[in-house]
């Protein structure tokens, strides 16, 4: 039982850091119907701020957050603005077009930065255990969980009962139609995009304590994160929730029952069969068109 209880901890841990990325990906494909290829390098940048800011100003993880996200915000917006933007119904350009600026990004990264792994601490005062019985529960990991069920209700908030929300819904459901009562589309497109992409900058900061800082790292958690968004349903915030939910948990037990290696390949054939049959993923978010 505690060796049962101690997996399921795990998963929901690995859960909370997909939501958090699969949240802008699901976000942005769905208002923008954008493939953003280069969405795992934005992962990879927040986890540079986070050592940067940790190395050279002693801030940790959690201190870090806010200016995490706003520089990935802003980063993503820049994108937006000068090469996104131009490439708008044209989804086989915006593949290539954002494959590239993963691409340049990692170069960048290499260039200024080098290739050697760096190490992020977690916050003293989120040191240790809660120990509960047979189960040992990380503090930080315990925090990563709250926060990603803020960010959920965050986002959802953001949807459903914000100004902002509603314009971006009626973007989606009709562009035209919401230019003509003074909506403006590309507005709506670039903070949506910023937003996805502080998202993943904060996702990718909270995960250093777990990994080596390296300009790849960005590359696999990414996968994991279009496999959320393909199996909850695109633009589905509640589907995309309940597939982190799903796939952390199933990566966590193959990988214990198994290997990483095994458990991704299970993961993988899974969602193939469940796109074979449902393609449009198991919570649709359904709008008039």
């Amino acid at each position: 039982m505690g060796s049962l209880l101690n997996e399921i901890f795990i998963g929901l841990s690995l859960t909370s850091i997909l939501l958090m990325i699969a949240l802008g990906l699901a976000i942005i494909y769905g208002a923008m119907g954008v493939i953003n290829l280069a969405h795992g390098q934005f992962v990879m940048v927040g986890a540079y701020i986070a050592w940067f800011l940790q190395s050279q100003f002693g801030f940790n993880v959690i201190v870090g957050l806010p200016l995490t996200f706003i520089a990935g915000a802003i980063l993503g917006l820049l994108l937006e603005r000068t090469i996104i933007q131009r490439l708008y119904q044209r989804p086989l350009d915006t593949i290539l077009a954002t494959w590239g600026i993963g691409i340049v990004l990692e170069q960048l990264v290499r260039t200024f930065l080098g290739s050697d792994s760096r190490y992020v601490g977690r916050p003293d005062f989120l040191d240790g255990n809660l120990v509960i019985g047979d189960v040992h529960m990380s503090y930080y990991r315990l925090f990563i969980i709250a926060f990603s069920i803020l960010i959920l209700f965050a986002t959802w908030y953001l949807l459903y009962r914000t100004e902002f929300g509603a314009k971006l819904r009626a973007v989606i459901q009709n562009k035209e139609i919401s230019e003509c009562y003074g909506i403006s589309s590309n507005k709506m497109y670039a903070m949506t995009f910023a937003y996805g992409a502080g998202l993943a900058a904060v996702a990718g900061s909270l995960i250093t304590p777990f990994v080596s800082v390296t300009p790849t790292m960005g590359t696999e958690l990414v996968v994991d994160a279009f496999l959320v968004v393909i199996v909850g349903g695109v633009g589905s915030i509640a589907g995309t929730a309940a597939s982190a939910l799903m796939i952390g948990e199933a990566t966590a037990w193959l990988s214990y029952w198994f290997n990483d290696t095994t458990g991704r390949i299970l993961i993988l054939i899974g969602v193939i069969v469940l796109i074979r049959f449902r393609p449009q993923g198991l919570f649709p978010d359904t709008v008039r068109r």
